[in-house]
């Protein structure tokens, strides 16, 4: 008992043993930020996320150095950050400076002060290679990236061609939010004159066209926090939020040509980003009227998340990062991890013998919600399926779009409270196509079948395999399992068998 107890105290029960924490300090030219996270893993889960708008780069482009009042501020959170990282006993600390820096003449007396407090090296990124972190950190949580990243920051705003998992050669501009407002004397009209001059011409903007326009960054971020509020929309996770081309366009022209204070919902956004708005509209404009991309993605991920992934090695980098996460809620929240890996082979062999059609997306769509199939099993049973549906649909996954986060929820939705759509958030329905809705229920029904057969127990599935064949949708049970054979299984099967036009069998 003695040694359980040490267990439990050097380990959570709520935690993946991915070794000590780490964690990330981003000196940025506006905030100042600590990530610490559970590991290093393809799928980084934050223990702690917290920013100081510190301001180090409102004033570097007219003055050319950090004002003392900004490094104060920005030494108060790292002292802080430092303390926070020493209690969670973190052993590794990447930390990153990036344009306010980059750029101040006192850039490095600030950086040598702020290595003593943090007791770490801090690396002042290019604008090369911090445009090339942002982009790994898309290539990192969007599936199939296609497109401009541009990442918007206080000082800079980075531009770089990403495709899958080649990422090109990035630029940066003096077009963040703080060194805009800045250069311009705080007129909208000069900096409109200052971003025309800096993108016009701009050869790889050209390639972006009728492809999407990936926006990293708070302001960016913020603004679209703002578009979701006004427009009623119905979810509200940031990450992987898509606002059409001319939306984008035409939001953005509203925002900088008004006074920020009286958009409408303009309290969703932290009052001190606010200022800030107006230039983050103006660059957005610009970009989306050169660029011309089919739609703008908000991604929160960003330099931080493409500096985790630069660490990893190829085979780790190559994984699915959805599937990742969804396994590790697997093995934290289920009775039977082994049971959600058996339930991905045991549809694989349902849906191949089905004759319904799935892409491949849809296929690892499917394997992610057969691991979060039993993830909300401790919950009262009237409750399961509305707790677990809440859990996915809020949960901090990436490389995934919010039809999809619908799907996920959906299935497990329906497998634990029936296939009835009666006590189904209008709000998540809304998110869903007529088609996802059709999968989420066939599949919901298929883990019906099997967790009532298995109990959510492993080694079952593989010898009890289903499968449509000649017509019918048979359940095999052989030898010892004919003994699970009941009524109650056999409804379950006769309302999947429903739902695939084909009647029900069991063979033993």
């Amino acid at each position: 008992m003695r040694k359980r107890g040490r267990a439990l105290t050097s380990l959570a029960q709520g935690r993946l043993d991915h070794g000590p924490p780490i964690a990330v300090i981003d000196i940025g030219s506006n905030s100042v930020r600590l990530v610490i996270y559970e590991g290093l893993t393809r799928a980084p889960t934050p223990i702690f996320n917290e920013k100081v708008l510190a301001g180090l780069g409102r004033q570097v482009q007219s003055s050319g150095i950090l004002a003392l009042d900004a490094m104060d501020a920005a030494f108060e959170a790292l002292r802080r950050f430092r303390a926070l990282c020493d209690i969670l006993q973190v052993r590794r600390i990447w930390a990153i400076a990036t344009a306010a820096c980059r750029d101040a003449r006192n850039g490095r007396q600030f950086i040598a002060e702020a290595e003593r407090i943090c007791r770490t090296p801090i690396t002042i990124l290019s604008g090369k290679r911090e445009a090339q972190l942002t982009a790994q950190g898309i290539v990192s949580g969007i599936y199939q990236p296609d497109g401009i990243v541009g990442d918007l920051g206080g000082g800079s705003l980075e531009l770089v061609d990403v495709h899958g998992s080649r990422v090109s050669a990035g630029v940066t501009l003096p077009l963040g939010g703080l060194a805009l407002q800045d250069l311009a004397g705080r007129s909208l009209k000069k900096a409109e004159k200052l971003v025309e001059d800096a993108l016009d011409d701009l050869p790889m903007l050209a390639e972006g066209e009728g492809r999407t326009l990936y926006a990293v960054g708070g302001t960016w971020r913020a603004l679209a926090r703002l578009h979701m509020w006004q427009t009623g929309y119905p979810f509200h996770v940031m990450h992987n939020y898509r606002i059409g081309a001319r939306d984008a366009l035409e939001f953005s022209r509203l925002v900088h040509r008004v006074d920020t204070e009286t958009l409408s919902k303009i309290e969703v956004v932290n009052a001190a980003r606010r200022p800030l708005l107006a230039y983050a509209a103006l660059v957005l404009e610009h970009l989306v009227r050169t660029i011309r991309p089919k739609e703008v993605v908000v991604s929160v991920l960003g330099v931080r998340e493409g500096l985790l992934y630069s660490l990893l090695g190829a085979r780790e980098r190559a994984r699915d990062p959805l599937i990742t996460a969804a396994a590790d809620l697997n093995v934290l929240r289920s009775r039977s991890p082994r049971h959600g890996e058996e339930l991905i082979a045991w549809t694989d062999r349902f849906m191949a013998s089905s004759g319904l059609e799935e892409t491949a997306d849809e296929r690892r769509l499917r394997h992610a919600a057969c691991l979060l199939g039993d993830i909300g099993w401790r919950a009262h049973p009237d409750y399961r399926g509305e707790q677990a549906m809440n859990i996915i649909a809020h949960g901090a996954f990436v490389a995934i779009d919010h039809p999809g986060r619908a799907y996920l929820a959906l299935s497990v939705y329906f497998r634990h409270a029936g296939l009835s759509e009666g006590d189904l958030s209008p709000r998540l329905r809304e998110l869903a196509t007529t088609r996802m809705l059709d999968r989420a229920r066939v599949l919901g029904a298929a883990m019906r079948v099997a967790y009532i057969l298995t109990t959510g127990e492993g080694g079952v599935l593989p010898k009890t395999p289903l499968q449509v064949k000649r017509g019918r949708l048979v359940l095999r049970l052989p030898g010892f399992y004919g003994q699970l054979k009941s009524d109650r299984l056999a409804r379950r099967l006769g309302q999947l068998a429903r739902l695939v036009g084909r009647e029900p069998a069991f063979e033993a």
